[in-house]
Formats: C-alpha cells, sequence, structure tokens
C-alpha cells in the first residue's frame, strides 16, 4: 500500500517570508523596528503564550519523552513590540522573517516579574507547538532552531576565535580571519515501517514512560543516503529488514538543530524482532483498529490480549504523530 500524510506536520507550518535579502537590508529592518514584533524565548525555550482555554494537561518538565503536548483547544504565541526591548535591532536578535507586512524577531529573554510578567504562562515548543496556529509554530520553531545555533557556535570551526551575529542573526563573522558560520541542522530519518496491510511497527526507548511508543528514527551518518539510513537504523535497533523505502515529508525538530525526514516502508511481520540491547527497551506489531483505538482514547488503549499493555502515543507536536494518523486513516 501507499500513503500520504493527510495534514502537515505541525512544526513544519511557516507562514513568515523569510527570504535572505531581508537578512542583508538594514535600512529596512531599522525602518521596520518601530512596527515590529519580538518572539521572547528563555533559555529552557520556554515563552509567553494565551490559552483559549486550560489545557488539559500541561508538559511536565522532564519528562524524559518530552511529548506530552498540551490538550487545550488552542493557544496563541505572545510577541513583544520590539521597541519596548530595544531601540534599534540589537546584535544577538535574529529576524525570523516578515508576515503581512510586520517584521519578525527573536530574542532572548525571561519573565519580568516586575512588569508582571507569569512564568507559569511560560510553555517550550514541546508543549505548545501543536496548540499554535501556522504562524505562532513557524515563529517559535524558527526562533528556538535559531537561538539555539547561537548558544553553540560562539567560536570559529576552522581556527577557534570568537564569533559575532552577523546577517540580521542568520550567520556568525569568525573575528580572527572573517570566516562565516552559517546555523547548522542534523538530518534524522524517521520511518514507519508496515506489512503493506494492517499492521504497523512501533517501538519503545527504556527512557520513555509505560506505554510510550512510536515509529523508528535515527541519524544521518556521513556519505550515507537517506534511504541507506533507513534500512540501517531499522536493522539495528529491531533486527528487521525494509524495503519500498518511500519519502513522506519533513519537520524541523530543534531540540537542538534536527531536521526530520520521514519515510514509510515495508517489512515482514514474520521476520524475528531483535530490540537492540540499551536502545529499544520493546517493539512490537499493532493493527489498524489498536491504532484507531488509541487514537480514540485518548492516545491510549489496551492490547486486546488478556492483561493487554497500553498503548500511548507520540503527542501532535511530532512528525511521528502526523505519520500514525495518516496511516490509519489510509487503509
Amino acid at each position: 500500500m501507499t500513503f500520504s500524510l493527510v495534514d502537515p506536520p505541525v512544526l513544519s507550518r511557516n507562514t513568515v517570508l523569510r527570504d535572505e535579502p531581508l537578512r542583508l537590508d538594514t535600512d529596512r529592518q531599522k525602518s521596520g523596528w518601530s512596527s515590529a514584533q519580538v518572539v521572547v524565548v528563555d533559555d529552557k525555550g520556554g515563552t509567553p503564550v494565551s490559552w483559549e482555554a486550560a489545557p488539559a494537561a500541561r508538559f511536565r518538565e522532564g519528562d524524559a519523552a518530552g511529548w506530552d503536548a498540551a490538550a487545550g483547544s488552542g493557544a496563541t504565541l505572545r510577541t513583544r513590540p520590539a521597541v519596548e526591548l530595544a531601540p534599534a535591532p540589537p546584535a544577538e536578535a535574529v529576524l525570523l522573517g516578515e508576515a503581512e507586512g510586520v517584521a519578525y524577531w527573536a530574542m532572548r529573554g525571561r519573565p519580568d516579574l516586575v512588569a508582571g510578567d507569569d512564568p507559569s504562562e511560560w510553555a517550550d515548543l514541546r508543549a505548545v507547538g501543536a496548540e499554535l496556529d501556522a504562524l505562532g509554530a513557524g515563529l517559535l520553531t524558527g526562533a528556538v532552531a535559531a537561538l539555539n545555533w547561537h548558544e553553540r557556535a560562539q567560536f570559529c570551526a576552522r581556527d577557534g576565535s570568537p564569533t559575532r551575529p552577523h546577517n540580521a542573526g542568520w550567520a556568525r563573522l569568525c573575528e580572527a580571519a572573517g570566516h562565516e558560520e552559517y546555523p547548522r541542522t542534523d538530518p534524522a530519518v524517521i520511518c514507519l515501517v508496515h506489512d503493506g496491510a494492517d499492521r504497523v511497527l512501533l517501538a519503545r526507548q527504556p527512557i520513555w514512560p509505560p506505554g510510550r511508543y512510536s515509529v523508528l528514527a535515527g541519524f544521518v551518518e556521513a556519505g550515507e543516503s537517506l534511504e541507506a539510513c533507513v534500512a540501517r537504523e531499522i536493522h539495528e535497533e529491531v533486527g528487521v529488514d525494509v524495503s519500498e523505502v518511500t519519502y513522506l515529508g519533513s519537520q524541523a525538530w530543534p531540540f537542538p538543530r534536527s531536521l526530520m525526514l520521514g519515510f514509510h516502508a515495508l517489512a515482514d511481520p514474520e521476520q524475528p524482532l531483535r530490540p537492540a540491547d540499551g536502545e529499544i527497551e520493546e517493539a512490537r506489531w499493532i493493527t489498524r483498529d489498536e491504532l484507531r483505538a488509541a487514537m480514540e482514547g485518548g492516545d491510549r488503549a489496551a492490547a486486546p490480549e488478556p492483561g493487554g499493555r497500553p498503548v500511548l502515543l507520540p503527542g501532535r507536536v511530532s512528525i511521528a504523530r502526523s505519520m500514525l494518523e495518516s496511516w490509519a486513516v489510509a487503509g
């Protein structure tokens, strides 16, 4: 069988114009600062949001899975007028792009208790990404990715000398020799393995909460194609051979700087599963009906066998959830 993503992964939604000429036009940046808005992100990745309704579950800081997305009815990213933060674009600010004539920037910051900020209203991208509209999700994803990179690129990779922000935050300039450094992205594959009919392969890592399962993923190695990485990672993690590797879509995952490239592939469910020691605690095939039940039951459902094990799916902020939902309705 073949299928495609029903909806774009939530962190791939980006509606701002982010063309390079905007980053080079300092006059435009300065003249637009008076009407610009700033996405303020603290050092833990939190930013202020407004909830349309109280979420049923907030992200739990320190959750090993990192996928407990808030289940509210929607959230709005709260930006700050740029002129409240500085009279002109600071060197450390990152120009995220423009939307409807408004320039959006990103800066590090923290709740200002004196100004009346409520720290409990700050949420990170994992918690709130799926609840934001396309503009908010795109802005926060770009802000987190760019600011994370700046903190890890303080020194030139070629000669070790200090670097400084350049091109409205989309490059860093080596102070010794003028080398330019650009934001790094680490490609990772994520693959939904199915039998071509009614079963999908899920696995869980030892550090995840009980019952948490997802599809398989891994980083692309130097000199390796994406398709070869899919085949290698699936075989290394669960001992299964795959075929007909097919691209689905992609999503930024800036924790700190990954790009998730989604695929689906065929495998034989009769081939023995061999979970990799230390990496995969358990792997199992489930049916499409079991997957649908997990989604309908608030992401948790029991397998049909006596004493069945629960299935807790990845949150909506992950591309894994988009892939599973799309496969679930394809049959």
